[in-house]
């Protein structure tokens, strides 16, 4: 697998040395140097890889990709602040290399795939979060995120004692806030009396709240000070500090888009995430790379929701599996979800 780590640079590098060692798109290793055979290419979000959350799902279903149909892939690392110009020099050198598909992790990646896609009308581009953007050889891969983040306002409004919960958007924009919508949702659905602390690390255009811990540690730390004894953080890496915060002072995390409590970076504060409100986007991303390699390539919007299990809420936890009464309650909301009885707000 070759992997892209971006550097700093002044000024823009040419685009014939986008994927050298030296240039804006720095240096990259390949677990096979042959240009023949199928390619597929991820530009990863904030945080990149080991964000143990988002990215990390995204890598996941690369990784499958390469093992289960004999994919070379590569990875491309994003750099802090970062300009749409590029991404655009990114997913065109990815494109330019043969990769098949390329695919932008996050909404972010919206504006460079609406200019570099139509460039290439011969090489499907995938985007994770975003629906915005359309063409014939795009395929947008979006989730129900409002409908997991119900099931853990539930799960969450179940097992609080003090009767407040926290929740911690990393950036407050529109996909964030839809975790928040279900979220307070579900809690209130479950217990009025439960009080929710909605939080936000950053506005944009400041995209720390993705990827600095610092701020997810000192937002769940507040959150603590105010009686939170369940602390929800959609927040990609910054969501790692909160994690370990709230497991320090002993209450209850529960993790976002990956499985967190089977997070190996995350080890150390496992006992303390209860669950976590999975998107499957492993499994999106090895669906795309699987349609292009039969010749089928998805186009347009490929959605995932729970009647999909394309969100869900993980069970890895045993601590939270004996929750008998939890697990009731959550599987009858889900159903509920399913089978039209709950609409899920997409919007505080």
């Amino acid at each position: 697998m070759r992997r892209i780590t971006r550097i700093a640079t002044v000024g823009v590098a040419s685009a014939a040395l986008a994927l050298s060692a030296t240039a804006c798109g720095g240096k990259t290793s390949s677990s096979g140097s042959s240009s023949d055979g199928d390619k597929a290419a991820i530009a990863y979000d904030i945080g990149g890889r080991g964000d143990q959350s988002f990215n990390d799902a995204a890598y996941a279903g690369l990784s499958k990709a390469e093992k289960d149909l004999d994919i070379d892939g590569s990875e491309a690392e994003p750099s802090d602040g970062e300009s749409d110009a590029d991404k655009v020099q990114r997913l065109t050198e990815l494109a330019r290399a043969g990769n098949n598909p390329v695919i932008g992790v996050g909404f972010a990646y919206a504006p460079a795939i609406k200019k570099v896609a139509p460039k290439f009308p011969d090489t499907t581009f995938g985007i994770i979060d975003d629906s915005s953007v359309t063409g014939k050889n795009i395929a947008n891969m979006v989730f129900n995120e409002e409908q997991g983040s119900y099931l853990a306002g539930v799960a969450a409004a179940k097992v609080s004692k003090t009767k407040v919960v926290g929740f911690i958007g990393g950036v407050e924009t529109p996909l964030i806030k839809k975790f928040e919508a279900g979220y307070v949702q579900g809690v209130k659905d479950t217990d009025p009396s439960v009080n929710v602390l909605p939080q936000y690390l950053t506005q944009p255009p400041n995209f720390d709240g993705f990827s600095k811990p610092d701020l997810g540690k000192a937002a769940a730390q507040g959150q603590l000070d105010k009686k939170a004894d369940v602390v929800y953080s959609a927040a990609g890496l910054a969501g790692s500090g909160a994690i370990e915060a709230v497991s320090k002072a002993g209450k209850w995390n529960i993790g976002v888009d990956s499985d967190q409590y089977n997070q190996e970076g995350l080890a150390n504060y496992k006992e303390s995430i209860l669950t976590s409100v999975t998107k499957d986007v492993s499994d999106a991303v090895f669906n795309l790379i699987k349609s292009v390699k039969d010749g089928k390539p998805q186009t347009g919007e490929i959605r995932y929701g729970l009647d999909k299990n394309g969100v869900a809420l993980s069970m890895s936890n045993p601590a939270f599996t004996k929750m008998t009464d939890v697990i009731a309650a959550v599987d009858k909301a889900k159903q509920d979800i399913i089978d039209g009885k709950i609409t899920v707000k997409t919007a505080p």
